[in-house]
């Protein structure tokens, strides 16, 4: 008896290799076709256009960057700036959150309250909104400390007023037995019963930087750069006088005078003899005044503010401007606005 052994495919019924053995027959259409090596010429030019269009995308980037970089030296973008005294810490921000620290600190020292209850003060609104009065927040809270109104803080229309809102803060913040002796973020805690009562310890550095500046402490370290202007609508004393009252009560400014026009485009603010003062600076109260209005420059369209031997203009910050002879005059700030 002879067996046959089936091969399938491979052998057609033949053993490999024996005779009568045919390879099988694989289809075309799973062969692709055999590749052919590049020479090294085409290698070579193949890798010469990749670089080439590695160093062009880098070449168009990099012009890119040094048109942006030339923009940003010759015209500096809207923006406002503290610097610590030392040059050693500086906080940056809008304008819109500059005019809201400034508003927060001028209701604080109008209060009376010490520097140390602006800078709890602005530490929790860093954190409770990074300075923008916003209408919106956890449940009904609004505004810069997203106070609630379903808690007696005040109607919407109340809190959303930075002057209003500040009032308030101060007002519990007062309540607190020992306040300023206190970790800031326990006194923040005590007045706003967040649910992250130890958010507003991080903010403390700046916070403190910016009191300084604000309450007059530190002369000349806010620096505002305004956006260009872009229509020529003038600016109105009038507005920035009712602000001042508003913000600092009435007694910061003497009643209005009749006057000329171009006494019109500048409101002079006394500073009293009796302003707290530092050894060899212009009084607190004077820088207080003066950096309120730089830091309100964009809404007021305040383009000058001078005081003792400092003038600010809006498209170059401070600079120094001494009289010859003459001692700085700290008995008045004054506030020029656009014309």
């Amino acid at each position: 008896m002879v067996m046959t052994l089936e091969y399938g495919a491979w052998g057609q019924g033949h053993t490999p290799g024996g005779p009568g053995y045919r390879p099988p027959v694989v289809p075309s259409s799973t062969v692709g076709p055999v590749p052919r090596t590049a020479s090294p010429a085409r290698r070579r030019r193949s890798r010469l256009l990749r670089y080439a269009a590695a160093f062009a995308v880098l070449a168009a980037l990099g012009g890119y960057l040094a048109v942006q970089y030339d923009s940003s030296t010759t015209e500096s973008a809207p923006r406002c700036v503290v610097r610590a005294a030392d040059g050693d810490h500086t906080y940056e921000m809008s304008l819109h959150q500059a005019a809201n620290a400034a508003t927060i600190s001028a209701v604080g020292t109008t209060r009376g309250m010490p520097e140390r209850a602006v800078t709890i003060a602005i530490a929790t609104a860093i954190q409770e909104s990074t300075l923008r009065n916003i209408d919106y927040g956890d449940r009904d809270s609004v505004g810069l400390f997203q106070q609630r109104p379903s808690q007696g803080w005040g109607t919407v229309a109340q809190i959303m007023d930075p002057v209003y809102s500040s009032g308030e803060f101060y007002d519990h913040l007062a309540e607190v037995p020992g306040y300023s002796r206190l970790p800031l973020t326990v006194a923040a805690q005590r007045v706003q019963r967040s649910g992250f009562p130890q958010a507003y310890a991080k903010h403390e550095p700046d916070a403190a930087l910016l009191a300084a500046a604000l309450t007059g402490r530190e002369p000349a370290t806010l620096n505002c750069t305004p956006p260009k202007r872009t229509d020529e609508s003038p600016g109105d004393a009038a507005q920035v006088r009712a602000e001042l009252i508003r913000t600092f009560g009435k007694d910061v400014l003497p009643a209005t005078k009749a006057a000329g026009a171009s006494a019109a485009a500048t409101v002079s603010v006394p500073v009293p003899a009796t302003a707290r003062a530092k050894a060899e600076v212009a009084p607190q109260r004077g820088w207080e005044l003066a950096h309120w209005a730089v830091a309100h420059s964009e809404e007021l369209r305040i383009e000058r503010v001078s005081y003792a031997d400092r003038v600010w203009d809006a498209g170059s910050g401070w600079r120094t401007e001494r009289t010859k002879d003459k001692e700085p005059d700290t008995t008045a700030v004054g506030i020029r606005v656009a014309q």
